[in-house]
């Protein structure tokens, strides 16, 4: 499917450092260029998460990793083992590891899937490491089992007709007069 992309430009493990590809002799890498859009470039993006996929798997892409996740502003230069912790989810089994413990109610609907499936704060690597290596062995886009929704949800209210908008006027008229006749009994009642 990506025959540009050639296995001699890839990094076949995400270790969490900048990977920049270079020219080999025989060939060099495919060049591309990163465009946010309107996406906002705050550090720890995930537009940068894709850069950083897209670099692993041998892209030739100008880039600077000052907005990768782990980079220091003190420091001025990117930990690279902040930057693999990020990669392979240690930031959301921290999450699952914080609110097991202070909101365990929160955690049961938050990670509801992850304690149906038996998936742990202890196991995110390893998943991650079996999804990327799936991913390697079979990069083309999966059409997803799920089945469409038979009937869809309405957000804005049916458009009614007018006999119907008719109809619904002299109802309301209706109930108003009722209500007020009642009322005028009331007070007849009170002289």
């Amino acid at each position: 499917m990506f025959g540009f992309l050639s296995t001699t430009f890839q990094q076949l493990l995400a270790t969490g450092e900048d990977f920049s590809v270079e020219p080999a002799e025989s060939r060099r890498p495919f060049r591309a260029l990163l465009d946010v859009g309107l996406v906002r470039t705050t550090t720890g993006n995930g537009v940068f998460d894709a850069l950083k996929g897209a670099l692993d798997v041998g892209l030739d892409i100008p880039h600077s990793d000052k907005r990768f996740a782990g980079f220091s502003k003190d420091g001025k230069q990117l930990d690279p083992e902040v930057h693999r912790k990020y990669i392979y989810g240690g930031h959301v089994a921290a999450y699952m590891r914080n609110l097991m413990e202070d909101e365990p109610e929160k955690y049961q609907t938050h990670f509801s899937e992850y304690i149906k499936r038996g998936i742990e704060a202890d196991d995110m690597e390893e998943l991650y490491k079996k999804v990327h290596a799936a991913i390697r062995a079979d990069p083309t886009a999966k059409k997803s089992e799920k089945e469409p929704p038979k009937k869809y949800k309405r957000y804005n209210l049916k458009r009614l007709t007018y006999e119907e908008r008719k109809a619904r006027l002299i109802e309301r008229l209706n109930a108003l007069n009722s209500a007020a006749g009642v009322d005028d009994d009331d007070e007849d009642d009170d002289e």
